[in-house]
């Protein structure tokens, strides 16, 4: 339950979400500090500002927060990428969901048929 609270836009939970969430932050401060991290980053995926992407990863390395040191470092190895990803209007939904639609057909003819019926199967289901 709190996971969602932090998870979700401030502006959209109950007022009794909003006081059990404060009393539980209140308590914990490491976790108020990962609402504060999750809640910036969600705002800068949200705004496509992703010139903002460095001054973010500083905060959270000044934080006492491991597991998010660690997605930091993961960032910090293709950290051109990540900005584009935040900041450009493009994605690659599209293609994703073709890639994805076509791992289904595969799975679902494993072991029945040879390459000649898949790429028909395919084809077919475009």
């Amino acid at each position: 339950m709190v996971t969602r609270w932090i998870l979700s836009r401030p502006e959209s939970l109950t007022e009794s979400e909003q006081l059990r969430l404060k009393a539980v932050l209140a308590d914990c401060p490491e976790l108020d500090a990962l609402t504060g991290q999750v809640r910036s980053f969600a705002r800068m995926l949200a705004e496509r500002r992703g010139e903002r992407l460095p001054e973010w990863l500083d905060a959270v390395r000044k934080d006492d927060l491991p597991s998010l040191h660690t997605l930091a470092a993961g960032i910090d190895r293709d950290r051109d990428a990540v900005i584009a990803g935040l900041t450009l209007p493009w994605n690659s939904g599209i293609v994703e969901g073709h890639v994805n639609r076509i791992k289904m057909i595969k799975w679902q003819m494993y072991g029945r048929a040879g390459f000649r019926l898949l790429r028909k199967r395919v084809l077919l289901a475009s």
